[in-house]
């Protein structure tokens, strides 16, 4: 059984002030595998108290001494891979195998690129007479959620380590172990006490305590647009600086010269990848009219082939969502779906066969989708697939662009340059060209309701900086110009 009951505050495990006990539950099994204890306003107080602490401190490292302890951290990190692999297979019903090569993997990279960019990344630059310098921005709030736990947390934590920043994190309370190992990886890697804190606790008892409070400087927060803007709004009367990666009703544009098999298999598998729990994640296909029914009938042939079951069963492709919450609310977006008229391709309502135990979502892909249903409107973070034939590219372009989220698309074309020639026009912060994988080095982050700010790399570490100009620090020359 996992223990989270403990906070990890200045550089000890202390017990939480609120003493109320929560389950931790294997979405797979629907059985306890630990408990947490959720933190209050008092424990918060406590964190910011120690990350204020250690801030003049910490803020005046050198980037040599930045560099050496991200180093140290991902040498601590690499030993404990499996330890977090399981957990997040525990705590959110990851695939053993994808909980390791991706999950508990995605971490460390996250590390490696805070690394790579803090080597180049200039800090001092001179404008006439005037000495330009990026500083850390100070105390940050950090609220991760439990889709891609380790990845969301490191590349929070990394690039503000990076920066000279200390931090409170308040991780998901649905998934709390894979943070707690976290903690341990940076207290074994020799994070001075004070700079990284960890606060276990939900929205209203933690987050809106670390959002409103005057202590911290910067919010970072990963989640749903819904709880993005209560975050904002406890953070704006006191003017800190908030970044913001949300929710996304990516599209997936399949030209008519591209390769139609490989294009469609490419976006099914990514759709369904982690039960498709990611914000990025292509959930709408958009398809020419002459090609969808060849389409729909790849898609849901695909969607036949995906296994769902056992997380530790090497011949799982995924595994249950996370929660019964979380099952509920996509079978009612899914019944919601059939009663506006789109028709299955694939899956539906109810469990697949043989897994009656366990948040199992079916497969499934809606055909005859219209831009306006609510399937095609609103995340659903599960493994559903709309498909939306169209007449013209322009058609395409104006569908994907008709959508309150702008956090990713993707295009599939015969050439590079003809599926950049789309991409250039789609309101998202990232497009994927003909099936190209996320890069931890490119910024990561979205346009309009899918929120405001960059993370991974250099933008990442970016984040966390403020500027400042010194004026008449650089003389001009000798005989040179006021």
């Amino acid at each position: 059984m996992y223990d989270c009951t403990k906070n990890y505050i200045d550089g000890a495990w202390v017990a939480s002030s609120g003493g109320a006990l929560h389950e931790i539950i294997n979405p797979a099994t629907e059985r306890s595998v630990g408990r947490v204890s959720f933190g209050t306003a008092e424990d918060v107080d406590r964190a910011v108290a120690a990350a204020r602490s250690a801030l003049p401190g910490f803020s005046q490292w050198t980037v040599a001494q930045r560099i050496e302890l991200l180093e140290r951290i991902v040498d601590a990190y690499l030993p404990r891979s499996g330890d977090m692999a399981a957990a997040i297979s525990a705590e959110m019903g990851a695939p053993a195998g994808f909980a390791l090569k991706a999950q508990a993997a995605s971490g460390v990279e996250q590390f490696r690129a805070a690394i790579e960019a803090l080597q180049t990344l200039e800090f001092e630059e001179t404008i006439g007479t005037t000495r330009v310098v990026r500083e850390p921005i100070g105390v940050c709030g950090l609220i991760t959620p439990w889709n891609w736990p380790v990845n969301q947390i490191a590349c929070k934590v990394a690039p503000a380590l990076a920066a000279g920043c200390t931090m409170v994190l308040k991780p998901s309370e649905i998934a709390p172990v894979n943070a707690t190992i976290f903690a341990e990886i940076l207290a074994a890697a020799g994070v001075p006490r004070g700079v990284f804190n960890l606060v276990h606790g939900d929205g209203p008892g933690v987050g809106s305590a670390l959002s409103a409070h005057p202590g911290v400087d910067m919010m970072s927060f990963t989640g749903s647009t819904r709880a993005g803007v209560l975050v904002a709004k406890a953070a704006a009367d006191t003017v800190k600086r908030v970044a913001q990666e949300l929710g996304g009703k990516s599209a997936n544009i399949i030209l008519e010269g591209a390769p139609l098999e490989r294009a469609v298999v490419s976006g099914v598998r990514a759709m369904f990848s982690n039960s498709g729990q990611s914000c990025n994640a292509p959930s709408r296909m958009l398809v020419p009219e002459g090609r969808y029914e060849e389409a729909v009938a790849i898609a849901a042939a695909t969607a036949a082939k995906t296994v769902v079951g056992d997380p530790q069963d090497t011949a799982t492709h995924i595994g249950p969502v996370v929660s019964a919450n979380q099952y509920d609310k996509i079978q009612a977006l899914i019944q919601k779906g059939l009663d506006e008229g789109a028709r299955l391709a694939a899956g539906g309502p109810g469990k697949p066969e043989g897994l009656q135990t366990g948040y199992y979502v079916r497969p499934t892909v809606f055909r005859d989708v219209r831009n306006d249903m609510t399937i095609a409107r609103e995340e659903i973070f599960g493994p559903v697939l709309c498909m939306i034939p169209y007449a013209t590219v322009e058609e395409a372009i104006r569908i994907a662009n008709d959508t309150d989220y702008g956090l990713s698309g993707y295009v599939y074309g015969a050439t590079i340059e003809e599926a950049l020639a789309v991409a250039r026009r789609l309101r998202t912060g990232m497009v994927h060209l003909n099936g190209a994988p996320t890069d931890v080095h490119a910024p990561f982050g979205g346009y309009k309701h899918s929120g405001n700010g960059r993370e991974w790399g250099a933008h990442g570490i970016e984040e966390f900086l403020e500027i400042k100009a010194i004026l008449g620090a650089t003389p001009l020359p000798a005989g040179g110009a006021a």
